[in-house]
């Protein structure tokens, strides 16, 4: 998870305030990060439930990054306040203790200065992982999307490299997304083959809700040659979500690494997940330092 390892050491007070931890679950039986009013199972939930036992009072936790139902994560980052005041081994190992099979915490640390989860943030880095074959996955269900039509990952590639730098990404913003601009700034994109397996590894300042997704679902019909290559460029400059076609499956989809200023001392993630991370190669799963970094709005209460 780490690129350098981060021993559970009894050592070290952490607490008595602002408190970051980092860890990574299976989204298939999740519906989403978010706690919902209906009671249905969610990462928040699971999770607040966990870390409040351990710190002995309820907790409310912001996340680097919302994920959507069915979507996965090998390093999510999240934070809370507590006057509570354990050691690092205690937190990690007494939320784990708490929680189902499917979350696991891997860190926790004291957060620095104005860390926030969300706001600190400098970048966001996903892992969209494809299995392209005739016939459907079976011991991978759920944790892999799936298309029987044949892939050809250059054109993807080269049709991806259209959405590089800041632009509009209206064409690949979800209906209902909430943000207050559509303009993002794309640092990274490629795609890549290992054997019946296609990746798209993109990092971005921040994405959009189903931006991801939808952008895989583009680059997936130009890859299965229902589109030419320049397609994915000319429906960027639309800016209309009509016209890029359809959204990948939530299967399949990774949030891998969340970036921060050194200052506020949380660890360097080595993206996976942990299937796919062999396939890459050890510079490709190093983080990448972002060359375009946003004003932070003020953070607020929450």
């Amino acid at each position: 998870m780490f690129l350098t390892p981060q021993p559970l050491i009894s050592d070290h007070d952490i607490g008595n305030g602002r408190v970051a931890i980092a860890f990574e679950y299976d989204g298939r039986a999740f519906h989403g990060w978010q706690q919902q009013k209906s009671g249905v199972r969610s990462v928040e939930a699971e999770l607040s439930k966990a870390v409040a036992r351990v710190a002995d009072h309820p907790v409310d936790l912001v996340c680097a990054g919302r994920t959507d139902a069915g979507v996965h994560a090998s390093f999510q980052v999240a934070h809370f306040d507590t006057p509570s005041v354990r050691t690092l081994r205690s937190w990690v190992m007494g939320i784990n203790t708490a929680l189902p099979d499917d979350i696991a915490v891997h860190w926790a640390g004291n957060g620095v200065d104005d860390f926030h989860a969300r706001f600190s943030a400098i970048y966001r880095r996903y892992r969209y992982v494809i299995y392209n074959h005739p016939v459907r996955p079976g011991i991978q269900r759920g944790q892999v999307s799936w298309t029987f039509r044949p892939l050809d990952e250059d054109k993807m590639h080269r049709a991806a490299q259209a959405l590089l730098g800041e632009h509009d990404f209206s064409s690949f913003q979800a209906a209902g997304c909430q943000s207050r601009t559509p303009v993002r700034y794309m640092e990274k994109i490629t795609v890549t083959r290992c054997g019946s397996f296609v990746v798209i590894d993109v990092q971005a300042n921040a994405f959009l809700h189903h931006m991801v997704r939808n952008i895989a679902g583009a680059l997936m019909a130009v890859g299965s040659g229902k589109q030419p290559e320049s397609w994915v460029a000319e429906v960027l400059e639309t800016r209309d979500r009509r016209k890029a076609g359809v959204t990948a499956p939530a299967p399949g989809l990774y949030l891998v690494d969340v970036g921060y200023p050194e200052q506020y001392r949380i660890p360097a993630a080595a993206c996976g997940p942990a299937f796919v991370a062999p396939w890459m190669g050890e510079q490709a799963n190093r983080p990448i330092a972002p060359t375009h970094i946003h004003p932070k709005r003020k953070v607020t209460a929450e």
